[in-house]
């Protein structure tokens, strides 16, 4: 039998750095208010030449770098993300060409919010284990503040750019023990960007009902950590680190009181961050492994949930 490992990790952020004291001056709101609700202290914004596939091209590097390994033997991309380039083609197609890959390997965008890089960590593991690539190459990255009404104190104290990137090969042991992915399309109005292609309304930005989305996200998140561990066969004091979608400290701290997980084991990153939507994850997981916290051996507990609303969950032995 065939399985998928985490080989490296890199990530990107953009070097224009937003404090919550510039967004006092924008809309009705305090350092304080921010700091005491989401855990956020700042948030990276992109520069207005700077692009999804642009981040995610410096994050793709930086994994590349740390396995030394030659970008031709990737053969798969599947990168996750809500703010693509463009509508066609897609940034994965984009980012093969910026990588220099000419070897025609399959590489597709997915689409599920916040939740995109746990369904394309998903995706990436399921062609693994059925033999048909050996390694991929799985991103996550936002240009948030792109989609963003800055005059919208609910929203845009929230969100930030960035991009992550892991690879995966395959193993002969179990890297990957299981992933969980969820969606239900009923609570789809409770955080959207209400304008699209085929229906455009003239909104283009993230509209949240924040009280809405916090109740039903801590409800699911506590909800997947005992469906999760229990098609895995782990105990939670099996789980060495949890590696949250960084949305809101609440709802990390929630999810990481259902695993009887002290913070002190869980990867932190949001007062830095912000919510980074598909970045949100591979950026907490490169941070905790560059830093030393994540060792080889470690099992990993990653969940997240998005716009959709769509959730989903990881649990990987690093």
């Amino acid at each position: 039998m065939r399985y998928s490992r985490i080989t490296a990790t890199g990530s990107y952020l953009p070097e224009r750095v937003m404090t919550n004291a510039e967004l006092e001056v924008l809309v009705d709101t305090s350092d304080e208010w921010i700091q005491a609700r989401t855990g956020i202290r700042e948030r990276h914004i992109v520069r207005d030449d700077e692009s999804t596939c642009d981040m995610c091209e410096q994050a793709a590097l930086r994994a590349l770098e740390a396995a030394d390994i030659d970008a031709n033997t990737i053969e798969l991309i599947v990168l996750a993300t809500s703010t693509p380039d463009l509508i066609y083609p897609s940034t994965a197609c984009l980012l093969q060409h910026r990588l220099g890959i000419d070897n025609n390997c399959a590489a597709f965008d997915v689409q599920a919010a916040c939740s995109g890089f746990i369904y394309a960590f998903s995706i990436a593991d399921k062609f693994i284990a059925s033999g048909a690539v050996k390694r991929a190459l799985v991103l996550g990255a936002d240009s948030n503040s792109r989609i963003l009404d800055w005059s919208d104190r609910g929203t845009c104290v929230l969100f930030g750019d960035g991009a992550g990137a892991m690879l995966l090969e395959a193993a002969t042991e179990p890297g990957i023990y299981v992933t969980r992915l969820h969606a239900n399309g009923a609570y789809s109005s409770l955080l959207q960007v209400p304008s699209g292609v085929s229906k455009p309304t003239g909104d283009p930005f993230i509209r949240m009902r924040g009280n809405e989305v916090f109740k039903f996200a801590v409800n699911a998140m506590g909800s997947i950590v005992n469906e999760t561990l229990e098609e895995c066969g782990l105990e939670k004091n099996d789980i060495d680190w949890l590696i949250p979608h960084q949305a809101n400290q609440r709802i990390i701290k929630a999810t990481a009181k259902k695993l009887d997980m002290t913070m002190e084991k869980v990867i932190l990153t949001v007062a830095e961050h912000g919510n980074t939507s598909g970045g949100s994850i591979p950026l907490a997981l490169d941070t905790g492994i560059r830093d030393g916290r994540i060792k080889r051996g470690d099992n990993l507990f990653f969940e997240a949930i998005g716009s959709g609303f769509t959730w989903g969950s990881v649990v990987a032995k690093y």
